[in-house]
């Protein structure tokens, strides 16, 4: 047997041309644009449910629109301190990494504590609830918090992903030629500040 067919001979036909690094961006891609297909759906049903309500209150009347500023501003922030720590460990900084994965982290502490805020305002001062706004239209209070609270969700994940992630860091676990794990949750917490972009949008602006 020549050389050549001993290679071909023991090389793997099954074998995949995905490294286990490009596996895992691929398994978050499938996730997230599942995800996406769920808030899709979500914001399709509110359009449809708006749309056909005669007595629909405008958002802007009912709900606090400069926190939700102040919220969205937050969370673009995170955004860039996501781009930030993920640049850091590129760089082999592994303090920087770290300090920036805290300031998301704590980045988006805040924002859940600003939502928790304005529902807590909302269901006791604008008596807006699941079931009713002013006894009026319970579609609106229905669609609301459906939306924000699926939204506050996945920020809530995202805090604890990324803090276990922080964790990690601080242990050592990554280094400028293996982060891929960093890069992998830098991608769902962009999804997450993006839908955000989106739900403030087209329930509280529009």
């Amino acid at each position: 047997m020549s050389h050549a067919a001993a290679v071909l001979s023991h090389a793997d036909p099954a074998e995949s041309p995905l490294t286990p690094e490009s596996w895992g961006k691929l398994g978050m891609w499938v996730f997230l644009v599942g995800d996406a297909m769920s808030f899709g759906g979500l914001l399709a049903a509110y359009g449809a449910l708006r749309l056909s309500a005669p007595d629909w209150p405008v958002p802007a009347d009912i709900l606090g629109i400069q926190l939700t500023a102040v919220m969205t501003f937050l969370l673009i922030c995170t955004s860039v301190t996501m781009v930030k720590g993920l640049d850091a460990i590129r760089n082999g900084d592994r303090p920087g990494l770290v300090r920036f994965l805290m300031l998301t982290v704590v980045g988006g502490a805040l924002f859940l504590g600003l939502q928790a805020y304005e529902w807590n305002h909302l269901m006791h001062a604008g008596g807006v609830t699941l079931t009713q706004l002013h006894g009026e239209n319970s579609l609106f209070g229905a669609t609301f918090f459906v939306l924000t609270g699926f939204h506050g969700l996945h920020v809530f994940s995202g805090v604890v992903y990324l803090l276990c992630i922080a964790i990690q860091g601080m242990r050592g676990k990554y280094t400028a030629e293996s982060n891929n794990q960093v890069e992998i949750a830098g991608l769902y917490w962009h999804f997450v500040d993006l839908v955000w972009i989106l739900i403030f949008t087209f329930v509280y602006l529009l």
